[in-house]
């Protein structure tokens, strides 16, 4: 084998679960060397997460992630499942005022991710939003118990170090706006 050959050929795939947020999928694959196996993987839509700043203060939202039976705070973030084909940008906007209330004047996309690449093939655009100013909150019913809340840009630093933000996508966020100078 070449360089050329894939580390792995999909023989066949079968979908073991769908509903409206995601599909998995169980494919038999042969390897480089000639093995096979299966690969299980969950195909979800891409999302946005939106930072939220205006005179170093950020916004976050705090809602009930079901999977790990915890309230977490985080950045703004979310997709339009039923309008896979609407502009990131729009999206951002959406979803920051749906969640927040927020209105931005700017939307800048700042960075691009792949949170689980191993797992799942979703991916996310990371949005800077500035020039805020109240619109209307209007969570969707999934998210009825959401919270929102600003908070000085140490005080994030603080609550990130401490382990009190957990979420990967909001630590990468941050992380990345540090890195670009943007906060």
């Amino acid at each position: 084998m070449d360089d050329l050959d894939p580390d792995r050929t999909t023989i066949s795939s079968k979908t073991v679960y769908e509903n409206r947020w995601m599909r998995v999928h169980e494919d038999q694959i042969r390897c480089r060397d000639g093995s096979s196996g299966i690969y299980g993987f969950v195909d979800k839509p891409d999302f946005v997460i939106i930072v939220p700043i205006q005179d170093g203060i950020v916004h976050l939202v705090q809602q009930y992630r079901y999977p790990i039976r915890q309230r977490q705070w985080e950045f703004p973030q979310g997709s339009w499942e039923e309008r896979t084909d609407a502009r990131p940008e729009d999206v951002a906007r959406g979803e920051l005022e749906e969640e927040t209330g927020l209105l931005a004047d700017e939307v800048q996309e700042v960075g691009h991710l792949f949170p689980l690449y191993g797992t799942v093939t979703q991916s996310y655009r990371i949005f800077l939003a500035t020039g805020l100013s109240m619109g209307r909150q209007q969570p969707d019913r999934e998210e009825q118990d959401l919270i929102t809340r600003a908070f000085p840009v140490p005080e994030l630093e603080r609550m990130i170090l401490d382990g009190i933000i957990q979420d990967a996508g909001t630590v990468a966020c941050f992380g990345l706006l540090r890195l670009k100078r943007l906060i």
